[in-house]
């Protein structure tokens, strides 16, 4: 018995399939390949050229790292701290421009949009510069609490931006029907709006969290040394030379950042409403 010929569209699915897993197989690779380097790395004692694997493993980097005299542990804190406090404020402000700029029509709305996308078309340098003069003026400079707030800049058009497309998905005559039924401002946020609107906010903080965790410049500028992040940590060691350490280093900067994405996968991947069709109800 003779099969049939396959059709052109069943092989032109097949093709598609078969270079679609190709595609997420090289994403993959291209993901997992720097942290495998690292993770040789932060275990090697002796590697030289041209082994392919070390020939001495060691624990000496994770020593230092978790040891009694090591920097690190104050680094994640102060990075923890500073970038949680940046994604929660970034959240609560940005929610009320988010909300305009999704539901409303306005007159100047093109230009708003324009100055919130500014902070990320100026060069970076160039806008630490100009606000570490008054930074220091204002006696922010050196502190975590100064080091936060420069973080906004950055952070605040991501945010923005992502929870205006959730509120431009968002259909306010709920809150109207919960008002009508007697519930209170407090009440419609919390039984309506914010369940609506929850998986857009996921994604923002997710933005502003590792937009924050990351930022090494403005740390640099405003914190003036005084203020010791992962980043600014990881390149003072890097310029070191010791390999093993900045590898052993850089898994533990990466570490809470994948978790995070990781935590937020689903409603990255759109099932949960927060990629095409943002707080739809």
């Amino acid at each position: 018995m003779t099969k049939s010929p396959e059709s052109p569209t069943k092989r032109r699915d097949r093709v598609a399939r078969v270079l679609h897993g190709l595609a997420v197989a090289l994403l993959i690779f291209a993901l997992l390949a720097p942290l495998f380097a690292f993770l040789i790395n932060a275990f090697a004692f002796r590697w030289f050229y041209p082994q392919l694997i070390p020939s001495e493993f060691s624990l000496r980097a994770w020593q230092s790292i978790f040891g009694p005299n090591s920097k690190v542990v104050g680094a994640l804190w102060s990075s923890a701290a500073i970038a949680i406090g940046v994604t929660i404020s970034s959240v609560i402000i940005g929610l009320p421009a988010a909300r305009a700029l999704g539901l409303y029509s306005f007159k100047g709305k093109r230009i708003v949009e324009f100055l919130i996308l500014s902070p990320t078309i100026v060069p970076g340098i160039a806008v630490a510069m100009g606000l570490n003069i008054n930074f220091i003026r204002w006696g922010l400079a050196g502190s975590h609490f100064g080091v936060a707030l420069v973080h906004l800049v950055p952070v605040m058009p991501y945010v923005v931006l992502t929870l205006s497309g959730v509120f431009a998905n968002y259909n306010p005559e709920f809150e109207e029907q919960a008002r009508s039924l007697g519930a209170g401002p407090i009440a419609t946020f919390r039984y309506v709006t914010f369940p609506a609107v929850f998986p857009g906010i996921v994604v923002a903080s997710l933005f502003a969290f590792l937009i924050s965790w990351s930022q090494y410049i403005l740390t640099f500028l405003i914190g003036g040394g005084r203020v010791v992040t992962m980043p600014i940590l990881l390149f003072s060691t890097s310029a070191g030379g010791n390999e093993a350490l900045t590898a052993a280093m850089s898994l533990v900067f990466i570490a809470p950042a994948v978790l995070f994405l990781v935590l937020s996968s689903r409603f990255l991947s759109g099932k949960s409403g927060a990629i095409g069709g943002f707080g739809k109800v």
